[in-house]
Order: structure tokens, then sequence, then C-alpha cells
């Protein structure tokens, strides 16, 4: 077995013991041992890939900093609407740092602490344990700005923000402190944002993730055509004049583009489920299918941006 497949296995373990002694840390949380998405694999947001490469150099190469005069940022805020690729760019992180990657739901560990019957000081506690056994992590604490997010509904002025905010700035404190792990945080609501998150020595360097239109779009619908084809096996694509398709919706976000393109492969994949032989996907069956997400939108407001994925 290879140090790093040690190193793996490691966090793996030492992870899944951490959440099933804390419950709501389980609920909230998602490790990715060994993540696999690469920069390449996200279309456009070359600023913003530019930007995490240069964080990647605090784990792979941090004496580049002190030759300059330099040191590393703290910590970095991601700032974009909701399915721009936020997450994505954080996970490429991971892969080029050959690190574990651990994404925690905000707002959904918010309201589970705050139903914990006053745990948090011994979750703080055992937080600083486990980041101080755990091989080197990517840390990504999703939607900072918890009282606005859609998942819990909406906003929410009901929730102590007091007690929050300390509960959230101890679990990043520590994480910096460490001296270990990347840490990085994201919000579709820079607006609110608290800005005790953004302070320095925190969260100190804000970068923005906003997709170029069309162009990033186009960028990212090719990847991920050309990806449905590689699992697939065989061509799924007429030639698409995209451009043409995003016309036809240009307020949506890159991840709702993305629900689009696979809800016409499923649509292809009932069609043959059913006996017959559909053709290729083409330019039309992608309007028409944005002409029914649009449809949809207008009769249902949705959070907007879906995930990038």
């Amino acid at each position: 077995m290879s140090d790093r497949q040690i190193q793996i296995e490691r966090a793996q373990n030492l992870w899944s013991s951490f959440t099933r002694s804390m419950e709501p840390m389980a609920r909230a949380t998602t490790m990715t041992s060994d993540p696999k998405q690469s920069f390449d694999g996200i279309g456009g947001l070359t600023t913003a890939k530019d930007e995490m490469l240069t964080y990647a150099y605090a784990a792979t190469r941090p004496e580049t900093y002190a030759k300059w005069g330099t040191f590393p940022p703290s910590g970095v805020l991601l700032i974009g609407a909701s399915g721009c690729g936020k997450r994505m760019l954080a996970t490429a992180l991971a892969t080029q740092t050959a690190t574990s990657f651990v994404r925690v739901d905000v707002p959904k560990l918010v309201v589970d602490m705050v139903h914990s019957n006053g745990k948090a000081a011994e979750f703080v506690q055992k937080w600083g344990q486990i980041l101080e056994e755990t091989p080197q992590l990517t840390l990504f604490f999703d939607e900072l700005e918890f009282s606005q997010a859609h998942d819990l509904g909406g906003p929410r002025p009901d929730l102590p923000l007091g007690p929050i905010m300390d509960f959230l700035l101890e679990l990043i404190d520590s994480a910096i402190a460490s001296g270990r792990h990347l840490v990085i945080g994201s919000t579709a609501y820079p607006d609110v944002v608290r800005q005790a998150f953004a302070r320095p020595g925190r969260l100190e360097r804000f970068v923005e993730v906003t997709p170029i239109f069309p162009d990033d779009v186009v960028t990212a619908l090719e990847i991920h055509s050309n990806l449905a084809e590689a699992r697939a096996g065989h061509p799924l694509f007429e030639s698409i004049d995209w451009k043409h398709v995003l016309k036809q919706s240009e307020d949506t976000g890159t991840g709702d583009w993305v629900r689009i393109l696979h809800a016409v492969l499923r649509r292809k994949a009932r069609i043959e489920a059913g006996g017959d032989q559909p053709d290729l996907i083409s330019t039309a069956d992608l309007t028409s299918e944005t002409a029914r997400f649009n449809q949809a939108r207008r009769r249902i407001k949705l959070p907007g941006g879906g995930n990038y994925v």
C-alpha cells in the first residue's frame, strides 16, 4: 500500500469515528477521501481557478511564498451565485493538493446544533481533536450566510445568531490554527455575509466565482457532454449550437444548464428503455428542454443555480 493510500485510509477511518460520535456532524458533512475533480474539468472560471491554484501551493510548495517574502492566506472565501462552481473549485483544490475533501453543509449543521441540547462545546472540543489527528484536509464550509439559505426554507431571523456565530468561528479558527488544513468558505449572499468570517486571519482572500456568459457556460456544457459520452462509450450528441441554446434562457446559472443537459440525456434513455431507438441529441432537443425548464421556473420559484456537478 502506498503512502498516499495509507493517508487516505487513515483520514477516512478517523473521520468516520468522529462523525459516529457526533451525530450532527454525520448529518451535515461528507468526506471524499480521494477526490478526482480536476481544474481542467471545470468550464471557464479562469481567474477563480488561478486563485485556487495559487492557494494550492500553501500545501504543495509552501517554501515558494517565503522566497517572495510573503505567506499563504489563512483561508479563502468563494463568492458567487448558487450553482456557479464554488464546490467544484474547492474539490479541485483537494485533488490538486492530494488531500481528502470535507464539505460542511453550514445551514444544516447550524439547525442540528441548535437542536442538540447544548452540545456545542463538546462538539468544538472533538472538532479540535480530530483536526490534530487527521492527515491534511481541504475543509469547505458551504454557505456561511446560513440564515438566508434556501435549504432552511428561506430567511431564518429566529435563529440565535450570537451563539451560532461563536460556534462557527470556533470551527474555522481551530482549523486555521492547526496550520495543516486548507480552509475555504463560500456564500451566495456576499452583501449580507457576516464580516467576522472574512477578517484577516480567517477567510481573508476573497475570490469571485462569476462565469462569463456565454463562453464559460458553453465550455462547461461541452465538458459535461464529453463526460456523458465517455461514460456511455459511444456518441450521444450531434453538433450542437450551444450559443443558440443558451439564448433561450440567458439568466440561467451553469448548474441549471447542466441539469437541463442531463434531463435531455434521461429523456433519451427513457425512449430507449421503452423499446425505441432515439436519435442523437440535437440542438432542438436542448432548446425544447430549456423551454420546459423556463415554464417550470415561472410556475415554481426555484432557489436558483442548481448544482454545478
